[in-house]
């Protein structure tokens, strides 16, 4: 690609990134307005509310919107009208790693318009929520912080993770580094993909959806990283977490829809489960009358659990290597696929 691209910055990012980005190749113009994005609550917030902008200030948005070629993220005011608004748009790099809904609500995924995904960005954020979800109730954690609150110095014998086996389902950028991770801490990994035929050296034992049903009771832990799909919508359900032994962990960091959340409640309640770590909920913001805050046998994070100090820089560089593959007619990294739904 030998002509000039027009980059458009469409949530916060720090000035020294956009001057990686601008740095790229000199081919590149960066269209940056941070005084018409929305403003972030926290550090690498690419959803804050949004500015109450005047009528000219909208207007110039729309100007930008209208001459980009290549957005960093979607458009804040009007995403499923992103088609129209702007024509000459060809790739947008999404800040997430799991798009699929959000491009099927808004309808962008009937455009041409090509996406790639933040795939692997997260992974070790993620992965270390998954090992502390996990730790959190092996090592009796809501025990010793009532004992603490109390002043009581009482000796008990506590659990060890080593040698304990975890199932991890979905085995993408998230899953695989969950593996490594919990391997590492002497932990048998089993996965499920896909791809029941796929090899990796941390995963002692692999299936598919279908198979996964024989090894459920022989787990003790279940580590949820695959993306919503038809196919996982559901995918833990009553029957399987039944089928889990008693006391068994179970953590999501894939979707809160992965898991039926009523029978999560249910299984929590009565003691057959021995805890539950969640990055996401059903529905989000998680109700405040919903039973899951006042459990003590779960741990629930407010979907952040990704999100860290330097994902601004990590996602600046996968955008950064996509461009300069854009403008060498190169493939892209992380092309979102709308088959796949992911």
């Amino acid at each position: 690609m030998s002509t000039s691209v027009r980059v458009l910055i469409a949530s916060h990012l720090e000035p020294e990134h956009v001057a990686r980005i601008a740095a790229v190749d000199p081919r590149i113009e960066v269209l940056h307005a941070p005084g018409l994005l929305p403003v972030p609550r926290y550090e690498a917030d690419h959803h804050g509310p949004p500015r109450a902008l005047s009528a000219a200030e909208l207007e110039r948005w729309r100007g930008l919107l209208a001459a980009a070629q290549v957005s960093f993220d979607f458009d804040w005011y009007a995403p499923s009208q992103m088609p129209a608004n702007c024509p000459d748009l060809r790739w947008v790099q999404a800040t997430s790693s799991g798009i699929g809904q959000f491009v099927q609500r808004t309808g962008l995924d009937r455009s041409e318009i090509t996406f790639t995904t933040a795939g692997g960005v997260h992974a070790v954020p993620l992965a270390e929520f998954a090992l502390t979800g996990v730790l959190y109730f092996v090592k009796e954690l809501p025990l010793l912080a009532e004992r603490q609150a109390a002043r009581q110095w009482v000796r008990y014998t506590t659990r060890q993770l080593a040698g304990r086996r975890a199932m991890v389902v979905g085995l993408g950028h998230v899953g695989r580094k969950v593996a490594d991770v919990f391997a590492a801490m002497g932990v048998e990994v089993w996965g499920v993909a896909r791809d029941r035929d796929l090899e990796l050296a941390s995963v002692t034992r692999m299936t598919d959806v279908d198979g996964m049903d024989a090894l459920l009771p022989e787990v003790q832990a279940i580590v949820l990283c695959c993306p919503l799909t038809p196919q996982t919508q559901g995918l833990l359900d009553r029957r399987r977490l039944r089928l889990l032994p008693p006391g068994a962990i179970v953590v999501n960091i894939a979707r809160g829809q992965v898991i039926d959340e009523p029978a999560l409640i249910d299984a929590l309640a009565d003691g057959h489960l021995g805890g539950a770590s969640l990055d996401v909920a059903a529905a989000e913001p998680l109700p405040p009358e919903s039973p899951l805050w006042g459990m003590r046998n779960v741990l629930i994070s407010p979907h952040s659990a990704s999100t860290v100090d330097r994902e601004n820089a990590a996602l600046t560089d996968i955008f950064c290597d996509n461009l300069g593959r854009w403008l060498d007619d190169r493939p892209l990294r992380n092309v979102y696929s709308r088959e796949k739904g992911y």
